[in-house]
C-alpha cells in the first residue's frame, strides 16, 4: 500500500494503493453533517490499522466509522449479508492535501434519495 491517511489523533490509519480519480461529495443528511469526501475501494484494497467504533443509520445498510479516541470519521463498510457488492468507502479528506487536489469531486443528491450525481 503506497498511499497513507489517519484520522486526526492518529489513531486510525488508512492505506490504499492508488490515489483517487474521484471523490464524492454527499448531500444526504449524514454525509452533509460529516463534511466527508468519499472515495470507494473495494474492501480488499484497503487496508485500516487502529479502532474505531460505528454508527448504523438509514437504511441499514452500512456501518460508518470513526476513531475511538478522537472522533473523526473513517470510513463506511458494507454491513455483512445486507449488502452484496465489496465497496467501501473511505473519507478521502484524511489523505493527503496532494492528494486530494488531483481527484474530480462530483456532487452526489442523497438529500432527496435520488442519488443520482448533479454534475
Amino acid at each position: 500500500m503506497a498511499i497513507e491517511g489517519s484520522c486526526h489523533c492518529g489513531a486510525v490509519k488508512i492505506e490504499i494503493a492508488e490515489a483517487p480519480v474521484q471523490v464524492t461529495s454527499c448531500n444526504c443528511s449524514i454525509c452533509r453533517r460529516l463534511g466527508t469526501l468519499w472515495a470507494y475501494y473495494p474492501s480488499t484494497k484497503v487496508r485500516i490499522v487502529g479502532d474505531t467504533a460505528t454508527y448504523r443509520w438509514g437504511d441499514k445498510t452500512i456501518d460508518f466509522h470513526h476513531c475511538a479516541r478522537c472522533g473523526i470519521t473513517t470510513h463506511w463498510s458494507p454491513i455483512a449479508g445486507v449488502r452484496g457488492e465489496d465497496r467501501m468507502g473511505i473519507n478521502a479528506r484524511l489523505l493527503g492535501d496532494e492528494v486530494l487536489a488531483r481527484a474530480r469531486v462530483r456532487r452526489l443528491d442523497g438529500a432527496n434519495e435520488n442519488w443520482s450525481y448533479l454534475d
